[in-house]
């Protein structure tokens, strides 16, 4: 017995012993702990209860130089369920008119929705999809329905919402207005104004410290370190809506009915530069059209005949020849090095002069012009190209632009007929707004100035910048020239190759261009047309340059020639502003007081980016232009019913105060 009492007695003390030694390393952990990693922990511990959060700012909007929405971020909002949230009882009871009212919402038949809300119950789903790309409206909407308006942790609903871009007029000018691609906040890449602009547009993040509470929930924390968001700013556009609908829709139409691959068009403003339309409309395999590419200001290529300004240009300034000077067409052939120049026309044009070769294409007439003046000293005219600032890239705003050719005496590659090819534009490479603002001088009597598309960035109604006229070359030749080559412009639509084009009741200058693209690749397999037309309108005293390329015209209709395929464009667009619409939208007095807008969505949404501190008219809007206007204003808002607004709780005109709510009856 005192053996075992003995053993007894050890197994006590072992015990013992261990929970000693225990004790010991936990006093020496809880000592490590308290000094030695502290810090580590009591930073963890901070990090999991209070942290940053970002509060994103309010992109700014674009605009049109006549005031339309061109781009402009909405809320959307995806829906999703936690099938395992409600009881089942709770489940069971508003299951059905759940189902029935999402499928009055979303259009699908109410057994679809009840059969994919119990599979997801059956499965444990806690994350299946209900319904994405949703409005705000539909959201306020959705969120009322049986079951989920029990809330997250009794209904199942999970809410998320992210801003998206929109494009309020639909898709004109797209590559032009452009996107910007993000991930995680961060910019990665993008096209057009909403890239080039970026900076503007997308404001500054603000941030709030918050600290999590029960549930899962975060409660800010006010401190001197919360940063409030700064709004980005609204970007003023050159672009005019009315215009740019008359410049799509016709070169649309020539495109459709040449079915030609792609084509561009430009409208800008002769004296500023302010690009007023841009449309380029690629073919899908559908055979529609739609904007893929900014290929007026992207597409690099040999222009043909249009480039013979330049020819023209640097003979006058030179006064190697002049209008009047005589060439032989030679039957409508000539030949350099072996190889052959033909004109359009067969036979030629016999004895012309060198202004009536201008005007009638004449690529014999052209090429001799310039390879007798220049032939032993081929430097001096590619300098008087590289003078006309052809060589060189325009500097546009936006990203893209393709960047022009013009081959030098001293490249290895030069040859023979490298200067009498130049002269009828193949072998170099221009892009068509860079072809444009050539043309556009000579209409501005010899100022070249850069195109622009964005004219101010403003915040509300105080300008933050303002984009002035750029001069690229105060005087891109004489005078005399200048008026020699505006004649010889005019008189190209008047008895010329764009004589299809002429009116006597309005007055256009240009040139026609027709060029055989890819030539020189797999033999005449890739060759295609690129039909262009250029100049200017009215003639006398130029209001607008308009250039139209359309790239590969269905030959089977056997006609791909600039007047024929581009020059109607060119002239729909010309008589569109001017004779169809004489008083285009010019105000005289910008300083006049603007009349109180009355439910109208544009007006106030721009009131809204300025942090507009009064309840605005909302009466007549669609429920959806509403709620985003008046959250944008801050003030938090509570729908009943579907459709336009009814009634409004508050008065318009009232002050917006903080933690504003305002009820908003819809019919």
């Amino acid at each position: 017995m005192a053996v075992e009492d003995k053993y007894i007695s050890y197994r006590i003390y072992l015990v013992a012993f261990g929970i000693f030694l225990m004790a010991v390393a936990i006093a020496v952990k809880l000592t490590n702990i308290q000094w030695v990693e502290g810090d580590y922990y009591r930073n963890l511990a901070k990090q999991r209860t209070v942290k940053n959060f970002i509060i994103p700012a309010n992109k700014g909007n674009i605009y049109s130089a006549d005031g339309s929405l061109l781009a402009t971020s909405i809320p959307n909002y995806e829906i999703r369920f936690d099938a395992l949230a409600s009881k089942i009882e709770s489940f069971e009871k508003n299951v059905k008119p759940l189902s029935d009212s999402l499928a009055l919402l979303l259009g699908k038949s109410t057994n679809y929705f009840e059969n994919e809300l119990r599979k997801a119950r059956g499965n444990r789903n806690r994350y299946f999809l209900v319904a994405r790309d949703l409005s705000y409206t539909d959201y306020v909407r959705i969120k009322e329905f049986p079951l989920f308006n029990l809330g997250a942790y009794k209904g199942g609903i999970i809410v998320e919402q992210e801003t998206i871009r929109e494009h309020p007029i639909g898709k004109i000018a797209e590559r032009t207005v452009g996107y910007e691609r993000t991930s995680n906040g961060q910019s990665l890449d993008g096209k057009g104004i909403e890239w080039a602009f970026r900076n503007y547009l997308n404001g500054k993040d603000g941030k709030i410290l918050k600290q999590k509470i029960a549930k899962g929930q975060w409660k800010p924390i006010r401190d001197i370190n919360e940063i409030d968001p700064q709004d980005g700013y609204d970007v003023i556009s050159t672009i005019d809506v009315y215009i740019q609908d008359i410049a799509h829709h016709a070169l649309l139409k020539q495109l459709e009915s040449y079915q030609a691959d792609h084509g561009s068009v430009v409208v800008m403003e002769t004296k500023t530069g302010h690009v007023k339309a841009i449309s380029n409309l690629g073919r899908a395999k559908d055979g529609t059209y739609y904007e893929t590419t900014n290929y007026a200001v992207a597409e690099s290529h040999e222009p043909g005949s249009t480039y013979k300004l330049a020819d023209l240009m640097a003979l006058l300034e030179d006064k190697k020849a002049d209008t009047s000077t005589v060439y032989d067409s030679n039957g409508g052939v000539v030949a350099y090095s072996g190889k052959k120049v033909r004109d359009s026309h067969k036979g030629g044009y016999g004895k012309i002069s060198l202004a009536r070769g201008f005007e009638l294409s004449s690529n014999t007439v052209m090429v001799q012009a310039v390879y007798e003046a220049y032939k032993n000293n081929p430097s001096k005219f590619v300098n008087h190209l590289n003078d006309f600032g052809l060589n060189k890239i325009l500097g546009l705003s936006i990203k893209g632009e393709g960047v022009p050719y013009i081959p030098q005496p001293t490249d290895k590659n030069w040859s023979n007929i490298s200067l009498p090819w130049m002269a009828f534009g193949y072998g170099v490479h221009i892009t068509p707004m860079q072809t444009l603002a050539f043309y556009n001088a000579v209409a501005n009597d010899g100022e070249m100035v850069k195109p622009q598309f964005v004219s101010e960035i403003k915040e509300w109604n105080k300008t933050i910048k303002k984009y002035e006229k750029e001069v690229l070359n105060p005087r891109i030749c004489s005078q005399e020239t200048i008026l020699k080559l505006q004649a010889v412009l005019e008189n190209v639509v008047k008895k010329g190759t764009g004589s299809k084009l002429y009116s006597k009741d309005f007055s256009m200058a240009g040139k026609t261009g027709t060029a055989q693209v890819n030539y020189g690749k797999n033999g005449r397999s890739e060759m295609y047309y690129a039909s262009s037309f250029v100049g200017y309108f009215p003639a006398d005293q130029p209001k607008y340059s308009c250039i139209v390329v359309v790239h590969k015209p269905n030959t089977a209709f056997n006609n791909f020639y600039g007047a024929d395929v581009a020059g109607p464009v060119f002239k729909r667009i010309a008589q569109k502003i001017f004779t169809d619409a004489p008083s285009t939208n010019e105000i005289k007095n910008l300083d006049r007081k603007i009349p109180k807008q009355e439910n109208n969505y544009d007006s106030y949404f721009v009131k809204s980016q300025n942090k507009q501190q009064f309840i605005p008219n909302v009466k007549g809007m669609s429920g959806m232009d509403a709620v985003a206007l008046l959250e944008n204003l801050g003030v938090k808002v509570k729908v009943t019913g579907v459709g336009k607004v009814k009634t409004q709780s508050l008065e318009a005109g009232q002050n917006i105060l903080k933690n504003t709510t305002i009820l908003l009856e819809l019919s």
